[in-house]
């Protein structure tokens, strides 16, 4: 399969020469004339890059990448703002929402393609696996949930991720956070392996955050075998202080003392059993809200989203 590369610029004599310009790579280039346009297509498409011009109709660059940047599903995709008059204030702007890299007009081409070289190297390399857990990573991820959309079989995808887990990182560090997250892994795959069957999946999108693809008739199971192995667990992570008293003790932004309960899990399930699905975008938008419902129950839980469509 070719690399797919989204132009998006509301200029189309600039849309033309990046079109010739990325085809000497024999890039595949789809084109966006608006913001609006692009974000619909960077939600529809399997794109590898977006290329965003910072200022364009409807919606600008930077709009566009926040966006993406803040959706389970797309923020693996590597974003270079195009940038008119060399303006430092834009290309800050630029990379504040989240782009990878930016180019400023008018650009020479090697430059350019040399800089989607190495966005693209450095994004596949992050991308094919979990460097932390060994899960398949978001690629992998979105191909699953695609399936998944184009099949029309029942599923269910459970969106989990720790509760206080930047306030345990913040005490404990970084190399205890990777174990916490390595045991993680190792619950979920084993509450799949009980429950589940061989069709299901489990992947890691990162950090703290985890995806398991399913049937609906096993998610209970799972997500119950999930949660009561971790919160077994979740304990052993503190140190015999904490752990007795059931709390850190951290500092908000305004320095004052908060005791923090222990490590918790929270899932959000999306099914298409009472609704129907039909584009991977709406399995993370779902997905998140119940996630966020799950999370403000301040103890290891799962949400089910019950809601079925109007008729």
């Amino acid at each position: 399969m070719g690399i797919k590369i989204l132009i998006a610029d509301d200029d189309a004599d600039i849309r033309e020469i990046l079109k010739l310009t990325l085809s000497e790579e024999n890039y595949e280039t789809i084109e966006a004339s608006n913001g609006e346009e692009a974000l619909e297509i960077i939600r529809s498409k399997a794109l590898d890059l977006a290329l965003l011009d910072y200022k364009m109709p409807k919606m600008d660059g930077r709009q566009v990448c926040n966006l993406v940047k803040k959706d389970l599903l797309l923020q693996h995709l590597p974003v270079i703002m195009v940038t008119g008059k060399g303006e430092v204030s834009d290309k800050i702007s630029g990379i504040d929402s989240g782009a990878d890299d930016y180019v400023v007009k008018p650009f020479e081409p090697k430059e350019l393609l040399a800089r989607i070289r190495m966005v693209l190297r450095r994004t596949q390399r992050d991308l094919e696996a979990n460097p932390l857990t060994r899960l398949p990573g978001n690629v992998a991820i979105l191909n699953e949930f695609s399936n998944c959309v184009e099949s029309k079989k029942p599923y269910a995808v459970c969106y989990a991720d720790l509760d206080k887990f930047k306030a345990y990182n913040d005490k404990y560090g970084f190399e205890r956070g990777d174990n916490v997250i390595r045991e993680t892994a190792r619950i979920l795959l084993s509450a799949v392996k009980e429950y589940g069957s061989s069709n299901d999946f489990v992947g890691h999108i990162g950090g703290d955050d985890f995806v398991v693809v399913t049937t609906p008739e096993t998610t209970d199971k799972i997500c119950e075998k999930i949660i009561r192995d971790f919160d077994k667990i979740s304990p052993s992570f503190y140190n015999q202080e904490d752990r007795e008293n059931g709390f850190i003790v951290g500092y908000d932004r305004q320095s004052k003392i908060h005791r923090i309960p222990l490590l918790s899990i929270s899932i959000g399930v999306v099914s298409n059993e009472m609704r129907s699905i039909t584009h991977v975008a709406q399995i993370g938008e779902i997905g998140a809200e119940l996630k966020k419902l799950a999370k403000s129950m301040e103890k290891s839980n799962y949400v089910k989203d019950k809601r079925q469509e109007k008729p």
